[in-house]
């Protein structure tokens, strides 16, 4: 199967899980919801993980056609970063759903009632294991890459990487809406893209 095939269904797959992710219970009241949130987070980051491993294997069949995102509308490659998205913009949108979240319940933050979401954000969970370092480490990525295929590779190891230290920064309530966020945005992004594209 080729790469556009597997994308096809790794993108249906993934309109899946975000509606699992979305009938969780909010907010989580028992053991059994957090458990039940870290199972759905680990589910979430494992179909990613495989995408970054599909992907790889593919790019060193043929890196020119994974650089070029045949499978990706217009829109979408407009905004790629070495074939994929930008991994700051997962610091991007945590601070924005945070700041969306934290807006609708403002009053009921000003009451100290704390719901666990995205609105609940604490520096802290910022600044512990050093979320500025790995922001800093986007930069740092051309100096050492060699080889096209290896640019690639480490870009989408940055991608899941930045992933994964974002999801281990929030609790598991705070991980499941940041998941769908960014899922929400791929899909709103590659509707728009199908849309501009139909219309060319």
């Amino acid at each position: 199967m080729g790469f556009h095939l597997f994308y096809e269904t790794w993108f249906d797959q993934l309109h899946h899980l975000v509606h699992q992710l979305t009938k969780a219970p909010k907010p989580p009241t028992t053991q059994e919801h957090h458990d039940h949130y870290r199972q759905l987070v680990h589910k979430a980051m494992s179909h990613f993980s495989e995408y970054y491993r599909i992907k790889a294997l593919a790019a060193k069949q043929d890196v020119l056609s994974i650089i070029v995102a045949p499978w990706c509308t217009t829109l979408e490659r407009s905004l790629h970063w070495i074939a994929g998205w930008r991994p700051t913009t997962a610091f991007h949108l945590v601070y924005t759903e945070s700041s969306i979240r934290f807006e609708s319940h403002i009053v009921d933050i000003l009451r100290g009632l704390r719901t666990g979401d995205l609105g609940d954000l604490s520096p802290a969970q910022f600044s512990r294991d050093g979320a500025s370092d790995l922001m800093g480490k986007c930069v740092d990525i051309d100096e050492k890459m060699e080889g096209l295929v290896k640019i690639v590779e480490k870009a989408d190891d940055l991608r899941l990487r930045t992933i994964r230290r974002v999801v281990d920064l929030l609790t598991p309530q705070q991980a499941i809406e940041f998941l769908i966020a960014a899922a929400q945005l791929q899909f709103g992004i590659r509707g728009w893209g199908l849309d501009h594209d139909r219309r060319r």
